[in-house]
């Protein structure tokens, strides 16, 4: 008899006519070979099977470390084998197949884990159970991730690597194929995973996307030339060509997805327009880069030519700049332009400069644009002198400037649709500064130019008051206006409501003027001299003819001059345009409901308030200071009445200053809210 040593001292007694003893494959018996050549087998005992599993487990784990993935997964196949209702054995084999990029085999195996641990008989097994997550619960989490990303990217965009469209199902299909999607799903076990942010890392990689901005061309490729069709093998002509060097150098620069405005939409599809046309800004917005293609500049340009370029005035193209944060320039035979290979050209001190000198706008201003209303007279400006090939467009290319969503209706002509955006900027904001232009007016509404370039002339600048001659004209009202006047006019113009169109018609909140008087200068232009009461005289060049009138010689129809309200004078804070103080730690506790610091130690100083308590006078200066505004030069409208309490704009050549004779005459202020059609 004889003793074979097997491992980590284990010993079996055998016959001395044993020459082999061999395992099967499951580890739970031995298999031994006589002299008679006939197979014995023996049971493995329990506790022998036990430590067996254990060494098994420790080499899987141990080629795991060692990333010999091939090495790992077949001795995680052993362990298996030696105790198939074990979750530690799909546990490493799913590891092991991940490690070997096999991702589906992997989610397999995790997935028999997860079974196996719910079934366990130990309490303490299935209790691990509650470290992991289904599947399903991470491609839930992955889907919704999906559907975030999605918001914001266009809807057919072209796959760079197969050159064809790609509607929103198509690509979530790619996705669901591809390997970065089962790398994830079979990464994603627990539920921390969930949180780390890796999903949605994963998610917005995958579905980078570049958008093209240029100029539009007599020859485009548009949507049924190239749908169904694989871009790559088209003939390269004409507007084709453009589209496979855009999806080429976007493909180049490792991106999955490219959109081009030209072919990516459907035009015959209402919808699809209106939701394109709305959601432009924001897709351009959430591009992984935008690529300007600029056809009009040859190659090895010097710096300049970039500032001649015709894609400078395009309507669509100003906020295909301003919305991306990462822009690079292609000259017209797609070589980078001047040559710059930073990353961004947003970020190049001398591309920016050319444009800055090209548009007028600051760079610092093309570089961090914000959408909104904030500014909307100067951004009317900035869009003044772009031109488009649709008329409507000069409107709809504004939607995204202004972070404004309005019909698309295409056939409205172009004085409905600026009129359109125009309303709702002034109903939305109550900023009156959008009725501050020189030129026609619109059939939409007097109040409203007919066209953007009555915007080029920058608005009015009239002289303000130091804070010292405000104080000085405060102190003077004081002598000569009863505290029950400013406080009736304050008062009075609190009441006003902020601006608003209704059918087409303005409200105008206004201080307003009866005209008394309208004389014709002689001379080629028509320019009319104008008297108000309560106001200097004035005089103004319109190219419609009014009628003459004098006190003397009355007419019935009545005409106004009138300041439009700007609620802004009132000095009330507009709490809707505060920062977020939701997260400012100061304490709160050495601050008065006034805002002002409190300082128990000293007794409260009434001598700043002469003949008050500071309850009563803090609204009398303030309607004090507000009585100070009127009195300063602005901006008048000339008013024309049409029917009863309807009125017309009557467009001038230039800026109507007015001016109030004697700010403390408050009756002959007329303070009421106007129709204007």
């Amino acid at each position: 008899m004889g003793y074979i040593n097997l491992a980590a001292g284990w010993s079996f007694k055998t016959s001395s006519y044993t020459t082999c003893v061999t395992f099967s494959e499951d580890g739970k018996y031995i298999l031994g070979g006589g002299y008679d050549n006939m197979i014995s087998e023996w049971a493995v005992p329990n506790e022998i099977n036990s430590k067996i599993f254990t060494v098994f487990v420790n080499r899987s784990k141990a080629k795991l470390d060692k990333m010999l993935w091939e090495d790992a997964l077949l001795y995680a196949q052993k362990v298996i084998k030696l105790d198939h209702l074990s979750y530690i054995g799909y546990q490493l084999t799913h590891a092991a197949l991940r490690g070997l990029q096999r991702y589906d085999e992997a989610i397999d195996a995790f997935t028999i884990m997860l079974s196996k641990l719910d079934h366990a008989p130990e309490a303490h097994i299935r209790d691990l159970r509650q470290q992991y997550i289904h599947p399903s619960q991470a491609e839930d989490a992955i889907q919704r991730a999906v559907w975030t990303e999605l918001e914001y990217a266009p809807l057919r965009p072209f796959n760079t690597s197969t050159g064809l469209l790609c509607d929103l199902a198509a690509q979530i299909n790619g996705l669901r194929r591809s390997a970065e999607y089962k790398e994830l799903l079979s990464s994603t076990t627990k539920p921390s995973d969930l949180q780390t942010g890796l999903i949605t890392d994963v998610v917005a990689t995958y579905f980078h996307c570049v958008l093209l901005s240029h100029r539009w061309e007599e020859t485009q490729a548009v949507l049924h030339d190239i749908q169904d069709k694989v871009v790559h093998e088209l003939d390269g002509l004409g507007g084709i060509a453009k589209l496979q060097s855009f999806c080429k150098v976007a493909r180049d620069a490792g991106y999955r997805w490219a959109w081009m405005d030209t072919c990516c939409m459907d035009k015959r599809s209402n919808t699809e327009v209106q939701e394109s046309v709305n959601s432009m800004f924001v897709w351009y917005r959430h591009s992984a880069l935008t690529i300007v293609y600029l056809s009009d500049v040859p190659p090895s340009s010097e710096p300049g030519a970039l500032a001649r370029s015709v894609w400078n005035e395009r309507g669509w193209t100003f906020q295909e700049f301003v919305a991306p944060k990462v822009v690079i320039f292609y000259q017209k035979d797609w070589s980078l332009y001047l040559g710059d290979r930073s990353p961004n050209h947003k970020e190049s001190p001398a591309i920016m400069k050319e444009l800055e000198d090209a548009t007028g706008i600051y760079a610092q201003a093309l570089v961090n644009f914000r959408p909104g209303m904030t500014g909307a007279r100067e951004r009317l400006q900035w869009a003044s002198k772009r031109v488009t090939t649709v008329q409507e467009d000069v409107a709809y290319s504004l939607f995204g400037i202004f972070g404004i969503t309005l019909p698309v209706i295409y056939g409205e002509k172009k004085q409905n649709a600026l009129g359109r955006l125009l309303q709702e900027i002034v109903a939305r904001s109550g900023d009156i500064t959008v009725l501050d232009w020189i030129g026609q007016p619109s059939e939409f509404n007097s109040c409203l130019p007919a066209h953007i370039t009555s915007y080029t002339t920058p608005p009015s600048t009239l002289p303000s008051l130091s804070e010292d001659d405000i104080h000085t004209q405060v102190s003077s009202l004081r002598q000569s206006v009863s505290t029950a006047l400013a406080l009736k006019l304050y008062d009075q113009l609190e009441q006003l409501m902020a601006p608003r169109f209704a059918n087409c018609r303005l409200h105008l909140p206004c201080i307003s003027f009866r005209v008394t008087e309208v004389r014709r200068k002689s001379g080629p232009t028509k320019e009319y001299r104008i008297k108000a009461d309560g106001l200097h005289d004035l005089f103004i060049t319109t190219a419609e003819s009014l009628v003459q009138f004098s006190r003397a010689k009355p007419i019935q129809q009545t005409f106004l001059l009138v300041r439009p309200w700007d609620r802004d004078l009132l000095g009330v804070p507009n709490f809707a345009e505060q920062p977020d103080f939701t997260d400012d730690t100061e304490s709160t506790g050495d601050w008065s409901e006034a805002g002002f610091p409190v300082d128990d130690s000293q007794p409260y100083d009434l001598s700043r308030f002469p003949g008050s308590s500071p309850v009563e006078e803090e609204p009398v200066s303030r309607a004090l200071r507000l009585m100070v505004r009127p009195g300063q030069p602005f901006d008048a409208f000339l008013l024309a009445q049409q029917r009863v309490r309807e009125y017309k704009r009557i467009a001038s050549d230039y800026n109507i200053i007015a001016q109030v004779k004697d700010i403390t005459s408050v009756d002959d202020m007329d303070i009421r809210t106007v129709e204007i059609l």
